[in-house]
């Protein structure tokens, strides 16, 4: 059957691309997770009436998360190659799109670290100041638990954008699905392996946002 409607597909080749995909995208979430809570960290702390107040330090990191934030995802990795060459050795491949994805999508989650932070009633954060409790304690014991609901749903959200930038990525030959879409569909005409790959990538972004809506709910304790 699959062969009747997809007859240019091969199979092989569409798993290891899958995985490929599937790669990129979890080791991308995971540098992103923690780069972007400690780049939202710095935004909330440092930000007029919180613990680190510094408007210095607040101005520049802010300006750092807007600048690459803003930057469309395909013109990053153009501008990133060098720092590419340079960290991963070469331009080509799953792992030399990780750069790319990392600082594309950290700066894009650390606003929404802030914002979860900021959504933490003020009262909580000031009884734990005035019980004496270290800036350390306060992260792990109070900004970490109380915004966590809203942490999970904004990396769901980020993890769903990195499986658009993998795809974004393999124009320039980084693999996963978006490399077979293109060179393998696109460009040979072959429109059912072209279909076949965004079949794929939907169904990984349908698990990726049932997954985070489960854990989302489990840890709203509202």
């Amino acid at each position: 059957m699959l062969s009747t409607w997809f007859p240019n597909v091969d199979w092989e080749d569409m798993w290891v691309a899958t995985e490929e995909t599937l790669y990129m995208t979890g080791v991308s979430v995971v540098f992103t997770l923690v780069f972007g809570i400690l780049l939202g960290l710095l935004l909330f702390l440092s930000s007029k009436g919180n613990l680190w107040e510094n408007k210095l330090a607040n101005v520049a990191t802010s300006a750092v998360v807007n600048i690459f934030r803003s930057i469309p995802f395909i013109i990053l990795i153009v501008l990133l190659l060098g720092f590419t060459k340079f960290l991963m050795g070469t331009v080509r491949g799953p792992n030399a799109a990780l750069p790319s994805l990392i600082v594309g999508a950290a700066p894009f989650y650390a606003r929404m670290v802030e914002i979860a932070f900021r959504e933490i009633d003020k009262g909580v954060i000031e009884a734990a100041r005035a019980m004496g409790a270290k800036t350390s304690t306060i992260i792990w014991k109070v900004l970490l638990p109380e915004s966590m609901p809203a942490l999970v749903s904004g990396i769901t959200v980020t993890a769903i954008a990195l499986v658009g930038y993998t795809a974004m990525a393999g124009v320039i030959g980084a693999g996963g699905l978006g490399t077979l879409a293109y060179l393998d569909g696109f460009q040979r005409s072959r429109e059912d392996v072209t279909l076949m790959a965004t079949i794929l990538v939907l169904i990984i972004v349908f698990i990726i946002q049932f997954i985070g809506d489960n854990i989302t709910k489990l840890l709203d304790k509202r």
